[in-house]
């Protein structure tokens, strides 16, 4: 009988441990990830599923040569999810976007994507 309790009771305890687990993975950014936009932005915005460290999280933007276009330390939002930074004046190109964040849970993550500034 002690072993239908425990199996019967594993996927809940699974379940609601898994948010124990979670790591702060990209929400959605601006300009978005993969997109074109035609005017050049002056910041460039991430928005995280968990609240961040700031003191542990980075966001660089890189242009075609490999050189980087971001200016200053990256912060974190006041609601703790959003890292953002300013941009140089962007030429028309294609950037390369690399961020690397520590959520308050502890954990870290780390991802690139490109926008392209165009017609």
């Amino acid at each position: 009988m002690k072993h239908i309790f425990i199996v019967a009771a594993l996927p809940a305890l699974l379940l609601s441990a898994s948010p124990g687990f979670a790591h702060a993975l990209l929400d959605h950014a601006s300009p978005p990830v993969g997109s074109t936009v035609r005017s050049p932005p002056r910041t460039i915005s991430l928005w995280f599923t968990q609240k961040l460290e700031g003191a542990f999280s980075t966001v660089e933007v890189r242009d075609a040569g490999g050189a980087r276009v971001d200016v200053g330390k990256a912060q974190v939002g006041d609601d703790g999810t959003l890292l953002h930074t300013g941009l140089k004046a962007l030429p028309p190109g294609t950037y390369q976007v690399h961020w690397r964040v520590l959520s308050v849970d502890t954990h870290s993550t780390e991802g690139t994507f490109s926008f392209t500034v165009g017609p």
